[in-house]
């Protein structure tokens, strides 16, 4: 049975969470371009059809989108920033079939939920708090019938479904606890894996505008401590596993803390993407493998 974004049939919250404080309001959507977006071409991407907006409806989207389309960096680790206009987005994670970083996702997903009626706000995180990450990552607060959701597409292959945004709350995350909490700063998120709750990035629900992503998505993509520019990374995320290329290797992770790792040849690195759903062109595979055999 599918897990919904509801308080009574996925969750358990605090009953003394704080009250929210009003957020600055969002850009119009219309300085994000969504009117770029075809959401047609993108629900026959995820495998949906236009619905209203609902819980179920968003619970249904989100999976849909972290099943199909997968997390990658093969641009920004071969030297290629990825570019954060809504149709090249579309031209790549739709079209063509590839994946993408926070960035694309959050935007992909953002658009198509405010072209299906869905009130979004786009926000940025802080990846690793406790351990001064950087205040990089895209994700998602949308509101829907007196309600708010966590909605998180492109957080690698964590956040399989939307969570109501309130302290305490804790949701199944393809096997895998997953917890929101409410501190004097905002909200925190937390995974639990063998037991241990680690925080995963803390937020706050101060509205970005698209330059802010700009700005973001140009350290990310470039910057030479950037993990996305150090390694080949790329993830898919199903019940019970999340499979993983991360450099050389390939890595099989699951719920109990337990993972496979089995070293991979550049050469093998080609297939191991198509069979993550990932479709490189001719040129992009060579790139990609003179990078990495670069990188040693």
């Amino acid at each position: 049975m599918t897990a919904q974004p509801t308080s009574a049939s996925t969750a358990t919250a605090s009953t003394s969470s704080p009250p929210a404080q009003a957020a600055p309001a969002s850009p119009p959507a219309d300085d994000w371009g969504i009117g770029a977006l075809d959401l047609d071409a993108y629900l026959a991407r995820i495998g949906r059809r236009p619905v209203s907006p609902s819980p179920e409806a968003l619970t249904a989207l989100h999976e849909a989108h972290v099943r199909t389309i997968p997390f990658e960096n093969v641009d920004p680790f071969s030297g290629r920033p990825p570019s954060l206009d809504l149709a090249d987005i579309q031209a790549k994670l739709v079209d063509r079939h590839r994946g993408g970083y926070c960035y694309e996702h959050g935007l992909l997903f953002a658009a198509a939920l405010e072209r299906l009626g869905y009130d979004v706000t786009r926000l940025t995180a802080r990846v690793q708090p406790h351990r001064n990450g950087p205040k990089s990552h895209m994700n998602l607060v949308v509101s829907l019938n007196g309600a708010r959701y966590l909605a998180d597409v492109g957080f690698g292959a964590s956040v399989l479904r939307p969570m109501p945004l309130e302290d305490g709350v804790v949701v199944d995350q393809a096997g895998w606890p997953t917890r929101i909490v409410r501190g004097d700063d905002g909200w925190t998120l937390e995974k639990s894996t063998a037991g241990e709750w680690e925080p995963q990035y803390a937020f706050d629900e101060r509205p970005q505008r698209p330059i802010d992503y700009e700005v973001f998505n140009h350290y990310v993509a470039t910057h030479p401590k950037s993990p996305f520019t150090r390694g080949l990374i790329a993830m898919r995320l199903e019940p019970g596993a999340v499979t993983e290329i991360l450099g050389g290797k390939l890595v099989v992770e699951r719920p109990d803390g337990s993972k496979d790792a089995t070293d991979l040849h550049h050469d093998d690195v080609p297939a191991r993407l198509r069979g993550l759903g990932i479709e490189l062109t001719d040129g992009e595979t060579a790139t990609l493998l003179e990078t990495m055999k670069a990188a040693g």
